[in-house]
């Protein structure tokens, strides 16, 4: 029972960090700041703050005219809100889509 409890005790040795086949650790990554990481998110795929964008304008137009009276321009600028709103899932799919690609060469 000794034996045992010298090979598990070799295997499981916890002062020093696992040693994993095929890895090697390395300096970690320097934080990103916000504004770095939007800047680059936006040259990876510039369609999706530019969906972003037209959804925020026809939301706001629209809730605009809604309080002016005017109701079928309203409506119309809704609908445009949820095609910028589809354009939008669209371009993050078609985004995660070309970045899983990209990761499997």
């Amino acid at each position: 029972m000794s034996a045992r409890r010298f090979v598990a005790a070799s295997v499981l040795d916890l002062t020093k960090p696992p040693n994993i086949d095929g890895f090697a650790p390395g300096a970690r990554p320097k934080e990103e700041a916000f504004r770095d990481k939007f800047i680059r998110k936006t040259k990876e795929n510039p369609f999706v703050p530019i969906g972003m964008l037209g959804t925020a304008g026809a939301l706001t137009y629209g809730l605009i005219a809604f309080k002016h009276g005017k109701t079928r321009q309203s409506q119309l600028l809704m609908r445009a809100r949820i095609f910028a709103q589809g354009f939008t899932v669209a371009a993050i799919l078609v985004g995660v889509v070309v970045t899983a690609v990209k990761q499997k060469k």
